[in-house]
């Protein structure tokens, strides 16, 4: 039910848009009834498809569900992109026209302030000069000077069907771009993190950080292929999976476990996981379990100690803000994973969501975040920086003496697709401070 209604929210904000393109594109391009008609089915093809392949799990083989939400995805995203893109233009192009009429009435009432006697008497003897000038031409039957066609598009039209043509271009193509090539650009981030109290012996210490995969439809056998090469090269002590690990469908949590398996080895001191809101919407206890027999540890408000005599630190994980909202007392509980760990530990904290670092901040070293898929979708700007709290949106931040670090994320959530937020494994290295 969760996501009929999303999808219904979609349908409301992305439809809407979907006239407004339709409408300048067949003025643009100066579509006839059959263009017309075309362009309204293709947009309109796009977001059923697009809902179809994410609500008709069981009634469809997943090959066609996935090929119907890749192709309604991306139409649906460069609809999206190009009404913003296009809504910039018209409103440069009123701004223009508004500005352009200011000019003119400013322009029309300085001329008409200017006084008679010094520009009136001229005027009064110059124009009989100019009609009888006239006059004698045509009485000589001198031929009139051949007139001047005005050029088929003004320039100013001119530009601002540019600017359209090239909203077009930029929106189609860059969700073209986005589900075919940007959510495949895989990269591995670096980056060397101070840990108060850290013993000289982890001096060095990596962490491979691993988060919002979203296994389910669009991520499947190729992309864990994938994350586990990534993590390969990444070549860290500990692996760490930071939630939204399973998309929404409870039947991919058997692709979890096959994935924590394959991952196990590749760290001397394995791997751990903590859940994220999507987790609970999939069945946090399939989630979990598939976790659990894949060889994981999971740290769901819980705490494990890293090392040995000759240095540790303590690596704590909390369950999802989320379940704040749902459930009266669940959620995250870093009092009771504190619990488990000696109080003379440094601490690093796995928490899905970077909202509770300033709620943490004061109680560990350094937090490792998802969640926020670095906007995942970014043109030119990244409108996250505005919108989520506290600014928290991808990579390195610090709160007092605390950092936070949030990945970007490995699969996407909504459309398959990313833009200017390629996905990311994190090697995290520990440093002394």
């Amino acid at each position: 039910m969760r996501f009929v209604i999303i999808s219904l929210i979609v349908l409301l904000v992305v439809g809407p848009l979907g006239v407004y393109v339709h409408r300048r594109a067949s003025r643009l391009l100066g579509l006839g009834l059959r263009g017309r008609r075309a362009l309204s089915f293709l947009l309109a093809a796009g977001l059923l498809t697009m809902t179809l392949g994410r609500l008709g799990r069981g009634a469809l083989p997943d090959g066609v569900l996935r090929a119907m939400g890749l192709g309604g995805s991306t139409i649906s995203l460069a609809i999206l992109i190009s009404a913003v893109l296009l809504a910039v233009v018209d409103l440069g192009r009123l701004i223009a026209r508004l500005g352009g009429a200011a000019l003119a009435r400013t322009t029309a009432a300085a001329r008409n302030a200017v006084p008679a006697r010094d520009a009136g008497a001229p005027a009064r003897a110059e124009a009989p000069a100019r009609g009888a000038d006239a006059a004698v031409a045509r009485a000589a039957g001198e031929p009139r000077a051949p007139s001047v066609a005005p050029p088929a598009l003004p320039r100013r039209a001119f530009l601002a069907n540019g600017a359209a043509g090239s909203a077009f271009l930029i929106g189609g193509g860059s969700a073209v771009y986005g589900a075919l090539l940007g959510r495949h650009d895989y990269v591995i981030e670096e980056i060397a993190i101070p840990i108060p109290g850290l013993p000289r012996s982890l001096d060095g210490f990596s962490i491979v950080q691993l988060s919002d995969i979203h296994l389910g439809l669009f991520v499947g056998e190729p992309e864990m292929r994938a994350a586990e090469d990534l993590v390969r090269k990444a070549r860290g002590d500990l692996i760490v999976m930071t939630g939204d690990l399973v998309d929404f469908d409870p039947r991919y949590t058997e692709h979890l476990g096959r994935l924590t398996r394959r991952l196990a080895p590749l760290a001397r001191e394995g791997v751990a996981a903590i859940p994220g809101n999507h987790d609970h919407f999939a069945g946090i206890d399939a989630t979990l379990d598939a976790l659990a027999r894949g060889g994981a540890q999971v740290l769901r408000n819980r705490g494990r100690v890293v090392g040995g005599a000759g240095g540790a630190f303590a690596l704590l994980g909390v369950d999802d803000v989320w379940v704040r909202r749902q459930v009266p007392g669940g959620g995250p509980d870093l009092g009771r994973a504190l619990a488990d760990v000696p109080r003379d530990l440094p601490r690093v904290l796995l928490c899905h969501n970077p909202v509770f670092f300033p709620e943490a901040a004061g109680e560990v070293a350094l937090q490792l975040s998802g969640h926020t898929h670095g906007g995942q979708v970014n043109l030119v700007v990244r409108p996250a920086d505005v919108v989520l709290p506290h600014g928290y949106v991808a990579g390195l931040y610090q709160r007092g003496g605390a950092h936070l670090y949030i990945n970007r994320g490995f699969g996407t959530a909504g459309p398959p697709a990313r833009i200017g937020a390629p996905p990311e494994v994190s090697r995290i290295v520990l440093v002394s401070a």
